[in-house]
């Protein structure tokens, strides 16, 4: 298990498939905002949990497509479904692979991008631990979406369109969080909102992924 996590870790930083991109795409569209709406700071801090959540998830939707499309193009997929370890926890390595490599850098440089939207001060440990708590049901999701389109081509639209209304409670749970540690308020409820489908997706999502990817592969 930990070979392969190793593994995937590698093709990432090898291939470009999440690090960077992601990383890229965060800091672009914190740029952007300001240069769109205005450098009004009242404004940017107002909108400014809603867009560090929208731009964490759409940075962790660049890659989902690559998840398992190398090991399906080479063979690999099919000796995992093999292989004696539990394709269920093939897959569970394979979404810590993509937020080790997706999500943890958006959850370190969120801070950064924060000052560029004036986010209150506040809101800062609060869009930590919203982001460290929620990205990991986006990977999830995310990896399920994946093996659910495993093998068709010009897949990456229909995996968009599958995944991300399943990855709306995570951004409205998440952008509470910081909206309410912004203003000062108690943020017990949208975290533990959070927290529970995280909990959920990653009890459940690995062995339906493992599910699909048996069917898709037979």
């Amino acid at each position: 298990m930990i070979a392969l996590l190793m593994r995937d870790l590698r093709l990432a930083f090898r291939a470009g498939g999440g690090f960077g991109l992601g990383l890229a795409f965060f800091l672009i569209l914190a740029v952007l905002v300001p240069l769109g709406i205005g450098p009004e700071p009242q404004t940017l801090a107002r909108i400014a949990p809603g867009i560090l959540w929208v731009g964490a998830l759409l940075a962790c939707l660049l890659s989902l497509d690559r998840i398992f499309a190398l090991d399906f193009e080479d063979g690999s997929l099919d000796l995992l479904a093999t292989a004696p370890v539990p394709l269920e926890g093939a897959v569970s390595m394979k979404a810590l692979a993509h937020w080790l490599t997706t999500g943890l850098p958006l959850v370190l440089i969120s801070p950064v991008l924060g000052l560029l939207l004036f986010l209150p001060g506040e809101a800062y440990l609060w869009l930590i631990v919203s982001l460290a708590l929620g990205t990991p049901a986006l990977s999830v999701i995310g990896t399920f979406g994946a093996a659910l389109t495993v093998g068709l081509k010009r897949g990456g639209l229909l995996l968009s369109l599958l995944v991300l209304p399943l990855y709306i409670p995570t951004l409205v749970f998440g952008a509470e969080v910081v909206s309410r540690g912004a203003m000062g308020l108690a943020v017990d409820t949208p975290l533990a909102l959070l927290a529970g489908i995280t909990a959920g997706a990653v009890a459940i999502l690995p062995f339906a992924s493992a599910h699909v990817l048996r069917i898709n592969l037979r």
